[in-house]
């Protein structure tokens, strides 16, 4: 049975996920569980912006409400984002298990809380694996279908709807793929690939030269 986090991490990078194993410590900060805290609070802070800690968002305080005030109009399930029944719901499925952040009910939809910013549009690839491994293994559970899942990105105000393409679907099935065949270090990215090893905490150990440490390493 595989980690929704695991299957994550993999569709980022195969490497990282591998150092992540060795060192076996992906512990959250508590930043993001005070982040992820706000995805229930969004009715509070329309209500009043005082409540909420403007340390936590990552755009102003009034750019965060105008976008959850945009969420509130277009999003027929946005009651239920704001008043949960179910948190933090474990969830097993065929092949993968994990912790969804909500399920929300009549029909079950999944909803996925992300620490991070999101894309200009749609969700991050690694997110859309997470989002299939959640509806899967809560189709699976609940015996229903699950074409869509929410995703949030409370720190930017920003909830976004996410359905199971075959692309999706697809890559979700190489992300299985990946985790598990992985034994050795896979190779490590190249090209534009590499750009997502700036923000990574092995970069260093990894041996990839980023331009941040090219530039510090310059006086080699």
């Amino acid at each position: 049975m595989l980690a929704f986090s695991d299957l994550r991490t993999a569709a980022y990078c195969p490497r990282q996920l591998w150092y992540a194993r060795q060192r076996d410590n992906r512990s959250p900060p508590e930043r993001v569980h005070a982040v992820r805290d706000l995805a229930t609070r969004y009715d509070d802070a329309l209500a009043d912006p005082e409540s909420i800690d403007a340390d936590l968002l990552a755009v102003p305080v009034e750019t965060w409400r105008e976008r959850l005030r945009g969420v509130r109009e277009r999003e027929p399930r946005f009651p239920d984002l704001c008043d949960p029944v179910d948190t933090d719901v474990f969830l097993s499925g065929r092949e993968c298990h994990g912790v969804a952040s909500k399920v929300l009910p009549d029909p079950p939809l999944p909803s996925l809380v992300s620490p991070g910013k999101p894309p200009e549009q749609g969700v991050w690839e690694p997110h859309a694996v997470w989002a299939v491994a959640a509806a899967k293994a809560l189709s699976w559970e609940r015996e229903t279908r699950v074409d869509e899942v929410i995703v949030e990105y409370p720190a930017y105000g920003v909830v976004r709807r996410v359905r199971l393409t075959t692309r999706k679907k697809a890559r979700y099935r190489e992300a299985i793929r990946t985790v598990r065949d992985l034994g050795a270090p896979p190779a490590r990215l190249d090209g534009d690939a590499a750009s997502k090893c700036e923000p990574c905490e092995y970069a260093e150990e990894c041996g990839v030269r980023t331009s941040t440490l090219r530039s510090l390493l310059a006086g080699d």
